[in-house]
């Protein structure tokens, strides 16, 4: 079911390594172009435009873009016990985990006289989303919110598709969520629309602004990135999201019964998901293919996982140790990495390159998917080569506040001069030189 790549002769270079692996070919710029008219209308016609377009893609058209505060009440009185606690438990580990990633300002003294201080300052109303589609995301919720209101976020919206099912509303487990979490702004609408419905917002149906967002975050499907990417500028985003990945670096030592839970695990999420082995054992990988001829068929959603094992965007890639099998990794720079070998916790300790580092035999991708503490919105498609997860960091922005002395500006005029002559920027220099003229009401 997995393709093999045998690199166990040689280990390709950086360059070459990325084209060679396992990769999902998802090609945001294909739907621009659906993509575009779709973000026009509703910058146009508002939450007529984003209503009509629910209809056309969702089946439904609810009567109003904002979802009652009985609603949501009323999703959480009737959600299932269990479910309920394992919530709440969720968001208890996410926050106490966000909580740490809090940031003090901090001022420096750089000379006497002349201070920065780096204030972390909050975005001041932001825009979650919570996909819907192959399933149902209760914890995206918790992952989006906790950390936006552990950074101090002021005001907040989350955004879930309409559901037929549902007369309109998001998937009640949705909103059971968000009112646990204390969100009291829920708006019924997903796709590109939603994305641009935050970007641009409106007046709802009954009369209510909808006020548009300076931030939007949470993963989604083509459509929702494709908007993301038109409409960044106008609002932050915290990433484009592609199809979520897994890869385990595994040794002799790694048991194949979890190795192939864990690839399953992941692939049961969309048929473009990623599950990728990297190992030292070909033993191993043999074991890995018995497993999961095994085990697929008996998933309940065997068909979407079949697919996305044997799509192209999975594989097995054999090394010939863990050093190069370390070099694999990180060159493929996984959403979700899994180590799985003997002292899993050193081999950790040398990855540069993923989105999330799951530690050896009982920390698997589905443990940081609900209650690990960890954030599960991660990089993919090679990005945590240069971006991290979604954080408190994520909604937080470090504004310098510069405070200088008089004197403390007078000691430093001529470097300022010195260096703006140089970039023939003279205005530059003058504006400081301005200040030490009897004319300015400085002293001389």
């Amino acid at each position: 079911m997995l393709t093999r790549t045998d690199l166990r002769d040689r280990v390709p270079s950086a360059a070459e390594l990325r084209a060679v692996l396992p990769r999902a070919e998802v090609d945001v710029d294909t739907v621009l172009h659906r993509v575009r008219p779709l973000v026009e209308e509703v910058r146009r016609y508002g939450v007529s435009a984003a209503l009509d377009l629910t209809e056309r893609f969702d089946g439904v058209r609810p009567a109003r873009v904002r979802v009652p505060a009985q609603a949501l009440a009323d999703a959480e009185r009737d959600l299932e016990p269990g479910v309920r606690s394992a919530l709440v438990e969720s968001i208890s580990r996410a926050t106490r985990v966000h909580a740490a990633q809090r940031r003090r300002d901090v001022t420096t003294q750089v000379v006497p006289g002349g201070t920065v201080t780096e204030r972390w300052v909050p975005v001041a109303r932001v825009g979650l989303y919570v996909p819907g589609g192959n399933a149902v995301y209760p914890s995206s919720v918790v992952m989006n919110v906790v950390p936006a209101q552990q950074a101090g976020v002021d005001s907040l919206v989350v955004c879930s598709p309409a559901q037929a099912d549902f007369g309109g509303l998001p998937h009640p487990t949705i909103l059971a969520a968000c009112q646990l979490l204390g969100v009291t702004e829920v708006w019924a609408v997903g796709g590109a629309q939603a994305i641009a419905l935050l970007a641009y917002g409106g007046q709802d149906t009954t009369g209510e602004d909808l006020v548009p967002v300076d931030l939007v975050t949470g993963p989604g499907n083509i459509y929702v990135t494709a908007a993301k990417r038109e409409l960044r500028g106008l609002v932050g985003i915290d990433a484009e999201a592609g199809p979520t990945e897994i890869a385990v670096l595994a040794d002799h030592t790694a048991d194949p019964v979890h190795v192939a839970a864990d690839l399953i695990s992941q692939a049961e999420h969309d048929e473009l998901a990623a599950s990728v082995l990297v190992t030292t054992s070909s033993d191993l990988a043999d074991a890995v293919d018995a497993e999961l001829a095994r085990r697929v068929p008996a998933t309940r959603h065997s068909e979407r996982v079949r697919t996305a094992l044997s799509g192209a965007q999975s594989g097995c890639v054999l090394v010939a140790d863990l050093t190069d099998g370390l070099r694999v990794v990180d060159a493929y720079a996984a959403e979700h990495l899994e180590i799985q070998t003997e002292d899993a916790g050193a081999v950790a300790a040398r990855v540069r390159n993923a989105g999330a580092v799951f530690v050896g035999a009982h920390s698997p991708v589905s443990l940081g998917d609900y209650c690990a503490g960890s954030n599960h919105v991660l990089p993919t498609g090679g990005c945590a080569r240069h971006s991290g997860g979604l954080s408190v960091q994520s909604f937080l922005r470090g504004i310098h506040v510069v405070d200088y002395s008089e004197q403390a500006l007078r000691d430093v005029a001529d470097v300022v001069v010195a260096l703006a002559e140089a970039e023939d920027l003279p205005a530059h220099g003058q504006a400081v030189t301005a200040r030490f003229r009897p004319e300015s009401g400085a002293s001389s």
